[in-house]
């Protein structure tokens, strides 16, 4: 296999499993990819994939080729982004691994204005729970995380801010009246970290669980549900804006009567740093955090 288009067609195959699907990303006619195919199969001297009406299924011989296939694409990757650091234009593939929360209510505006600044580079996101933004990191899916909480990472860290958390409600005034209201305590899935920090500022303040409790998946779910009122919530701060006056937002306080805070930070290995894209997303990040208020 010599030529990098044989590894994309590879690849392409074995996620489509498809002739058809993979012929029309490939913009190939499907003849010619199954004589291409052939071709690649002939000089590995072993059936690839086998064909059956329900589509394409790789050989034990076919996992392996494929495997080797992805991995000639990444190595490729990492060669066209050292080329392009090598430019004065921004190229290549940003990759980022983002906090779901970080990723609906931050992000989008920082994005704009680097795309804007940079029309040539390329953009890949990841979302999801801060507990997997190192997991990115680690097997090399992303340049840079964006994490919430404080990151146990010994590779580069940039704090990025800091926003309070509330108890957000359209009847509720004062904390200790959720003692007395039959209406839910609205809760989103998050990371155990998170999920911590309200368990003991809740057991601190009133000793005894909510009578009630609603587990929503996505924080802007539970973000709708407590605007119309159906319960309250413990919100961050960064996910408020335009919220309405008519909602009542008290802050969290520690026992010393501080607010209670959650980090943002952007985490990465030293190596991706030196990449030409991400020095440009770092330099339009810091002008936002400047800029940025919540």
């Amino acid at each position: 296999m010599s030529a990098l288009s044989e590894v994309h067609l590879l690849s392409i195959l074995a996620q489509e499993m498809n002739m058809r699907k993979a012929a029309e990303r490939l913009f190939v006619s499907q003849p010619a990819l199954s004589q291409r195919l052939q071709t690649i199969e002939k000089e590995w001297g072993t059936k690839l994939f086998i064909r059956s009406q329900k589509g394409l299924s790789l050989t034990p011989a076919g996992e392996l080729v494929v495997q080797f296939a992805n991995e000639m694409l990444v190595k490729e990757e990492k060669v066209r982004e050292t080329i392009s650091a090598m430019d004065s234009e921004v190229y290549g593939t940003l990759k980022i691994a983002v906090a779901s929360i970080v990723g609906q209510n931050w992000l989008p505006q920082v994005l704009k204005e680097f795309v804007h600044k940079h029309p040539q580079a390329k953009i890949s996101l990841v979302t999801g729970w801060s507990s997997e933004i190192s997991k990115s990191l680690y097997e090399d899916q992303a340049h840079i995380g964006i994490v919430r909480g404080t990151p146990d990472w010994k590779g580069v860290k940039m704090h990025l801010f800091e926003d309070g958390l509330y108890l957000v409600d359209t009847v509720i005034s004062r904390p200790e009246q959720v003692l007395e209201t039959d209406r839910p305590f609205i809760q989103f899935k998050s990371d155990s970290n998170y999920y911590q920090e309200i368990q003991d500022w809740w057991m601190r303040n009133f000793q005894t669980s909510p009578k009630r409790t609603i587990i929503v998946d996505q924080i802007e779910t539970c973000k709708q549900m407590t605007i119309n009122g159906i319960g309250y919530a413990i919100l961050p701060e960064i996910t408020l804006n335009g919220i309405g006056e008519k909602i009542s937002k008290i802050p969290l306080l520690d026992e010393s009567g501080i607010p209670l805070k959650r980090d943002t930070w952007l985490i990465g290995y030293e190596s991706a740093f030196q990449l030409k894209q991400v020095k440009a997303f770092i330099d339009v990040v810091k002008e936002n955090i400047e800029n940025f208020k919540l």
